[in-house]
């Protein structure tokens, strides 16, 4: 319940960062961005766990190795041909998928997929299985770098042949009735078309598919993934397709994904960020970097501060640190650093203000400033909630404000985003008024001095996303300092 604050004027002090004060009967902090990494749901560090193949690069950990030490690390992406997963059809070998699942998942982790039909290793002459082929679908042996080549060893399918959609639609309806709405699973790239899943044949048959396959494709995901995020490959408009495919991927409330940021050096390091804006408001975009070690051979990965630009520029919400992941790390710490800093949302709290004490009748009356200083929109949203504790950590209140959603934080470039907050009415236009939450009566609420923390999260206070405030109670509730509250004069 809400009191209304028509009567109620009170000044709210100017302080500087990081100090605590009190005035006119209010204390107002100003807490300063600790810079720890961030782990928040719809973002993140992933790492390739499968990747051209079943031989790197995740697998070179030990089973009990989850990487914990990689800062901002949310969630692993695992590359498979589909030939691995259903060698023989309706024979499905989940394990390869569900084992390194379950090991970041008891970390409180989360995975995310590509099933692709094309490859061009050649340990991997059938992405798509060969059975497909011995039914009778129609496709192309090529030697990558060559085309088609009725001598190469790797047998790619035309996307458009009957028979093979109709055996992907199969495994893509028994993908789904394992992993869609599995809250472990971030999303699903539509990988099925294109050499890597990429959605471009440069690297295999070279053949131009019309928009229309592009499509089909989408369509036959969408058909079975109804509750897990769908990512839509920027390659998808390449080799002529034009626009209409990434309109359509966007229409179909698909999300945008770029491989292989920094293949090419300079200001070559990418090439989609235009495509950007249709996304990136609404829903995620991932950017995978060029495999690491071979970006640093070419002499093109330099410092790494392309790889930022492309956060700034694309709005990212996940990166991926395409190589051995410790190797990685040890030799990118700073630009692991600074894109934490950037990558997806980062809600600071910039000033907060409530009573130092509480008298009976009377509301407690909060205000806070709020920024997001990511480049992306906290797409999941939440809402602030103040929590009361007793001497012995008890939770003894919850108030929360369901009227302010922080997915309407905007962005902007470093430290430029608009804060928005509770404060006095007339002090800014991006402001609402201060919010009066009314206490419940002295024999729930009893008199005595109380621990005030704050949150982000659902409507009913449980937290869900993690601030970059000190003092965290271990449920992301903020320590912000204590407040009075008064019983009735005997």
């Amino acid at each position: 319940m809400k009191i209304p604050i028509a009567a109620l004027t009170l000044s709210l002090a100017i302080v500087p960062a990081s100090a605590q004060t009190q005035s006119a009967n209010r204390i107002v902090v100003q807490p300063k961005d600790t810079g720890v990494a961030l782990v928040n749901p719809g973002m993140g560090w992933q790492l390739h766990h499968y990747d051209n193949g079943i031989r790197r690069y995740g697998l070179e950990l030990e089973p009990s190795d989850t990487v914990d030490d990689f800062p901002g690390l949310s969630s692993i992406y695992l590359r498979l041909a589909w030939s691995y997963i259903e060698p023989e059809e309706g024979k499905f070998n989940w394990a390869i998928v569900d084992t390194p699942m379950q090991r970041w998942v008891a970390k409180g982790k989360q995975v995310a997929f590509r099933f692709t039909c094309s490859e061009s290793g050649s340990t991997q002459p059938y992405a798509t299985p060969e059975w497909v082929r011995k039914a009778g679908a129609k496709g192309y042996f090529i030697t990558p770098g060559k085309g088609i080549d009725p001598e190469g060893k790797i047998w790619e399918p035309d996307y458009d042949d009957p028979i093979f959609l109709e055996k992907l639609d199969k495994f893509l309806a028994a993908a789904a009735a394992r992993y869609d709405g599995n809250p472990h699973v971030a999303f699903i790239d539509v990988g099925s078309f294109g050499v890597w899943g990429e959605g471009h044949t440069y690297s295999s048959s070279r053949l131009p598919y019309s928009a229309k396959t592009i499509r089909t494709h989408i369509d036959l995901h969408k058909k079975h993934f109804k509750k897990t995020l769908l990512v839509a490959n920027d390659d998808f408009i390449s080799q002529g397709r034009g626009l209409e495919t990434l309109l359509y991927a966007r229409r179909q409330g698909l999300a945008l994904r770029d491989d292989s940021i920094l293949v090419q050096p300079g200001e070559q390091a990418y090439h989609s960020a235009y495509v950007a804006p249709m996304f990136w408001p609404d829903l995620p975009v991932i950017l995978e970097g060029e495999h690491w070690g071979n970006s640093m051979k070419r002499g093109y990965w330099g410092d790494g501060s392309r790889f930022l630009d492309a956060v700034e520029e694309y709005h990212a919400s996940y990166v991926t640190a395409h190589w051995y992941p410790r190797e990685f790390l040890e030799k990118n710490r700073e630009l692991v650093r600074k894109v934490n800093m950037r990558l997806g949302y980062r809600l600071q709290l910039l000033e907060a203000s409530w009573p130092a004490e509480v008298k009976p009748g009377e509301p407690l009356l909060v205000g806070y400033r709020w920024r997001n200083a990511g480049v992306a929109p906290c797409y999941p949203g939440g809402h602030p909630a103040v929590t009361l504790k007793d001497t012995k950590g008890g939770i003894a209140a919850v108030f929360v404000d369901e009227e302010f959603d922080v997915r309407m934080l905007p962005v902007g470039p470093p430290g430029q985003a608009v804060p928005v907050g509770r404060e006095m009415k007339g002090q800014s236009q991006a402001s609402r008024p201060l919010i009066p939450f009314a206490l419940p009566p002295s024999n729930i609420l009893k008199p005595g001095t109380y621990s005030l923390y704050i949150s982000i999260g659902d409507r009913t206070g449980t937290p869900t996303i993690a601030l970059p405030l000190p003092d965290d109670d271990g449920q992301k509730r903020y320590r912000l300092g204590t407040v009075v509250i008064r019983g009735a004069a005997s």
